[in-house]
């Protein structure tokens, strides 16, 4: 296996041990990030409005509304409004108004959306597997812990960009 200088071919070393930590997380991001978008294409949505309707399906039947969604996603999405917009495109979500609060708008996965998922259920159940099956289930309780603690380093950044 190449290390990340290798398989980037860099010439110089890194500044630090804390430049390479990140630059190996982003491009393990990045490799992890393909892979998943390969396996969900062929179901006509991209990763984020899976991981959109994921969210919706563990809030139903109540439904959420934009701030809640974004606050849950997994990458941190500059416009869940738009994305929403094209879900209901798809007819994968609906949105109504709060009736107490017209400014509100509560997004429900729709009909479709639930059987979408119930037909990508089965492949988004292996890739996990298929992907860090490799791993012994020691390195996998040390990555998750270590990737909790590096989150856990740094505040995380609102929406504006402020922290």
């Amino acid at each position: 296996m190449a290390n990340l200088k290798d398989e980037i071919r860099q010439e110089r070393a890194f500044q630090s041990m804390e430049e390479e930590a990140l630059l190996n997380l982003l491009r393990t991001t990045g490799f992890l990030d393909r892979a998943v978008e390969h396996k969900i294409r062929p179901f006509g949505i991209t990763s984020t409005q899976y991981n959109v309707l994921r969210i919706l399906r563990g809030a139903h039947p109540a439904g959420l509304t934009c701030s809640a969604i974004g606050e849950r996603m997994i990458a941190a999405e500059p416009d869940v409004t738009r994305l929403l917009s094209r879900l209901r495109k798809l007819d994968l979500v609906k949105q109504h108004r709060d009736r107490n609060d017209r400014r509100m708008l509560w997004t429900e996965i729709s009909a479709q959306g639930l059987r979408l998922l119930r037909e990508m259920d089965p492949m988004v159940e292996k890739a996990p597997i298929e992907l860090l099956g490799h791993m012994r289930r020691g390195d996998l309780e040390r990555l998750i812990a270590l990737l909790e603690t590096a989150r856990g380093g740094s505040a995380q950044p609102t929406c504006d960009g402020k922290r």
